[in-house]
């Protein structure tokens, strides 16, 4: 087995981290608590690396489930989660400012589906689509099986495709 550095190679799966606890969370500054929450909990597990299979998936197992306890917290205070940042989108699909409106409307609204997906669902979705993640080390990081896996990406797009003609045939 490799001898594992901090600074080689888990410092550069920040940003990774960042995306996971923020496609979670819905909220950039409790993103950053929980990146730095997560560095400090792998640092102080610094012992038991050379027996781990992946950092990669240990990381990101400590970061989901940080982020999910912050939610349960957050949920029991009855906090509102609608808190989230949303980026200004690529402009430069269309030359045309009515084409850019629409385009940035339906960014919106596939941003919001994917939001209102079950937690299981939209994180399977996120590692897969977004972090370009393999079933087998999405199944690690989620503690599900490959299958249960694939079930939650397949359920996960057949809602934001269903959710997603509806609103475009009936409006908002």
């Amino acid at each position: 087995m490799k001898k594992i550095s901090f600074r080689n190679d888990i410092l550069p799966l920040k940003n990774e981290l960042y995306r996971l606890a923020l496609r979670i969370t819905l909220n950039p500054a409790e993103a950053e608590d929980i990146v730095q929450e997560t560095m400090i909990k792998v640092w102080n597990k610094r012992e038991q690396w050379n027996d781990i299979e992946s950092i990669e998936a240990f990381c990101l197992t400590i970061c989901r489930n940080i982020s999910l306890d912050k939610m349960r917290k957050m949920e029991n205070q009855n906090q509102s989660l609608e808190e989230s940042e949303h980026d200004a989108p690529d402009q430069s699909y269309a030359s045309n400012p009515e084409e850019q409106a629409m385009q940035q409307d339906k960014l919106m609204l596939i941003r919001r589906l994917i939001n209102a997906l079950p937690e299981k669902q939209r994180s399977a979705m996120q590692l897969r689509d977004f972090e370009g993640k393999s079933y087998k080390e999405i199944a690690q990081i989620m503690d599900i099986s490959e299958e249960q896996v694939k079930i939650n990406i397949f359920r996960a797009r057949q809602t934001i495709r269903q959710k997603f003609l509806e609103t475009e045939e009936y409006g908002l």
